[in-house]
Order: C-alpha cells, then structure tokens, then sequence
C-alpha cells in the first residue's frame, strides 16, 4: 500500500489539491502504522531527507498502510523558503506531547556546537526521548540523533575519527535480532560521519549491536526499554547519489575555506578509473584555480552512473522495523481484550447467585 501523509490542519487547501495529502483518523488494525518523521536536517538538505524516508517507508510498506506524519524542531533557525515548506507541511514537534505514534523516525544534521548539549534544539529533543519511550512501539534515531540519544540517556560520549567514515561499507551482522530478518550475512551500507560511538561503552550501557561496518565501528544497535529503540550510525535511506553530491559539497567547502581538509574519496563507491580521476584532480587542486577543480569534479561526477547496492537491504530493515512495530501493537490488543473479558468475566459471576436469590424472594 502506499504511504500517505498527514498534513497539519493549517494546511488544509493543500490536502484538497492531491491525493496523497489525505488525512486519517490512526487506526487499530495492527497493520494500520502511523509513523512521525522528525526531519532536523538543514535547509538544503530537509527536502531530500523527507523524499528519502518517504520513498523507503513506502517501498518496504507491502501489506502495511502507513499514514506519515512530519515534525520539525522551532528553535531551528531557517530561511524564508524552508519556514513557508514547514508551516505547510510539518507540525511543531510539541504537537507529539499530547499524542501517540505507532513508530517514530528522528534524524540528524551537522551539528553546530562542539557539545551537542549546546544545541538549540536540546532540549526539545530530550522531551522527544522521554516522550518516544512512552508513546511509540518503536523509534528509529539516525545518526547524529543516535548520538544524541545515547548522550542524553546513558552519557556515552561520541568519538572523533582520525579520517571521516565516508562511502558503502560491508556490514557484517552479530545478532539474530528480528530486525535483521532476512538480511545476508554480510551487506553493505553507506555512512557519513565523522565520529562514533565506542562500543564496549554501548554493551556496558545495555545496548545490544547488530552490525558493524568493517573499520567503521558499530553500524546498527538496539536498546528495548518501554519502546524498542533502533539507533542507525549509517544511512539506508540514501539514494544512490547522496554521497556524490556531498563529495562534490565537502570539496566546494575546501576550496572556499569552509574546511581546511581536502575531503577523502567516499570508499566502494565509484568505480577504480573514476576514483583514480578524482584523486589527479585532488593532487593538482593547488595548482588550478577553485572554479575549475570545482567544474572538473562536477564533469566526472556527473558521469558517473548511478550506484545503488544497498536499496534491498534498506527495504528488508524498515521493513522488519514496521513488524516490530505490528507485533508490538498487535500484543497490545491482545492484552486490552484479554484484561476486558477478565473484567467482564470478573462482573457477571455474581449475576447466578443474584438471580437465584430474586427468584428465592419471589417465591416466598
């Protein structure tokens, strides 16, 4: 089934203008899944982001009818454009505080601050937690929201890398967990990010890690608390061109002073001519003006074709993460129906004896 989202009722006229802006009431059905999208990204990169998840959502959905919801934090500074997009399509994150989700994404973006504790947006997403654990079957925290997450809750700190883990690494699984339903044995992945979370501090802390990525560290890992929580350091959800196009970004902001590193070529990613391309372009980039190393890059990037070996695996985890969610709504049923026909049960023993002595009085 496809996805459908929820759109805040300011926007109604847009609902009215397409098919797809439809809003439901949440249903009961196990299969029924209401998912909230909490989109953090930047401006430039919040409209693919939400495409992404989306997209992914919708081709894992199979038999699912999932109805999506999206969030955005408001102490996020943004342009013009972005708050006219977010006031039409996004709710403020304080609209979760009185509801419920079935399931729950929250992503990251590039921090502001060296300490994350020193983001606006803080202490919104300290409630987001504590209001996730009570409140979703299930949360999905993406990378810097990961970090985030495990910072809040158990004070693990994240660690900085020598070099960034950039490029689709082979994932290699160390649990059984329902969520690798499956999945080969070994798959690959794409990750971007500079730090990392040690994992003998996530194992001491209750954590239970599914994947690594070869000389990446952890990949995937989970914690089971009221709420199952599913903590991704990489990116499932990228399309096939999402790391090219932030190559092509991370070089720009070398050659503009933006970073004083020459980004590294994202690993298992393009083909060997095109990375020994790109890694002449790199050596000679002193040499040749920003404009042209920049126009050079973009030629051979653009001819590169597209690269996509990780879509199945992506579909087969969000789809695992969604029967996660309908067993766990699933089980909730079940106990509300079992604790109803107990008390129903419970009410009607004494109605035998109550007729009995009725009928006794009536004779006498």
């Amino acid at each position: 089934m496809p996805v459908t989202l929820n759109f805040p009722e300011s926007s109604g006229k847009l609902r009215s203008q397409s098919s797809a802006c439809r809003t439901k009431e949440p249903g009961t059905s196990p299969n029924e899944l209401t998912i909230g999208l909490l989109n953090n990204m930047s401006d430039g990169a919040l409209g693919a982001t939400e495409r992404q998840f989306i997209s992914l959502l919708n081709s894992a959905a199979e038999d699912f009818d999932i109805r999506v919801s999206l969030y955005h934090f408001p102490e996020v500074s943004r342009s013009k454009a972005t708050r006219r997009h977010l006031e039409r399509c996004y709710s403020r994150v304080e609209s979760l505080w009185d509801t419920k989700l079935d399931g729950l994404i929250v992503t990251g973006r590039e921090p502001a601050y060296p300490s994350l504790l020193d983001e606006p947006y803080w202490n919104s997403f300290v409630r987001t937690h504590e209001w996730a654990r009570e409140n979703t079957f299930s949360t999905i925290w993406s990378c810097l929201a990961a970090h985030a997450a495990v910072l809040y809750k158990d004070g693990i700190q994240r660690q900085k890398s020598q070099t960034k883990h950039c490029g689709v690494f082979d994932c290699v699984r160390v649990s059984d967990h329902p969520m690798l339903m499956r999945t080969p044995a070994t798959f690959r992945l794409p990750h971007s990010r500079w730090n990392g979370l040690p994992e003998a501090e996530l194992t001491r802390s209750g954590y239970q890690v599914l994947t690594r990525a070869e000389n990446a560290g952890v990949d995937c890992f989970v914690k089971q608390d009221s709420s199952l929580f599913v903590y991704f350091q990489g990116h499932p959800e990228y399309d096939s061109d999402t790391l090219l196009l932030e190559y092509r970004r991370d070089v720009g902001r070398y050659l503009s002073g933006e970073s004083s590193v020459y980004p590294s070529i994202p690993r298992g990613y393009f083909d060997q001519e095109t990375e020994q391309k790109l890694a002449r372009i790199k050596h000679d980039a002193e040499s040749r003006s920003h404009e042209e190393t920049l126009a050079l890059v973009a030629s051979i990037a653009s001819s590169v074709g597209e690269f996509d070996g990780w879509r199945a695996t992506a579909r087969s985890l969000y789809r695992n993460w969604m029967g996660q969610i309908c067993v766990r709504k699933a089980m909730q049923v079940q106990d509300a129906n079992a604790a109803i026909s107990k008390r129903i049960s419970t009410i009607s023993e004494p109605l035998p004896n109550m007729q009995r002595e009725a009928v006794g009085g009536a004779v006498a």
